[in-house]
């Protein structure tokens, strides 16, 4: 059984940087496509970044050029790592790690992480 453990999260200043990592285990083999997702109060869940077993990145308009996403396999893991730089306001909120087991799109994610908690400060 694939399980999603995120670190990572905390305070970060306006034009800071802040580095998300998301750690799967457990029948790796099976993980196709990853993302981070991110939610901010009152609002839903939405794509920021995802990635393909191929290593193809997508970024939503709001984090490109700041935001870079990665993956890394080992035998026993696979990793999903977001780096953010240059931090707005607006990218504060509660970030999930999300994947895909098997292929198909990352909208129909069927592993979520617990979900790791951003604050951006001015």
């Amino acid at each position: 059984q694939v399980q999603l453990a995120e670190s990572g999260g905390g305070a970060a200043q306006v034009g800071g940087s802040l580095r998300l990592s998301c750690v799967a285990s457990g029948f790796t083999f099976r993980i196709g496509i990853m993302a981070w997702y991110r939610q901010a109060p009152g609002q839903q869940r939405d794509l920021v970044a995802s990635i393909t077993t191929g290593g193809m990145p997508y970024y939503v308009d709001s984090v490109k050029g700041r935001f870079t996403i990665s993956r890394e396999h080992t035998e026993n893991t696979a990793t999903v790592t977001l780096q953010m730089n240059n931090r707005k306001p607006e990218d504060a909120a509660v970030y999930y790690c999300a994947a895909k087991r098997g292929p198909g799109p990352i909208d129909a994610a069927d592993l979520w992480g617990q979900g790791t908690q951003v604050t951006v400060s001015s």
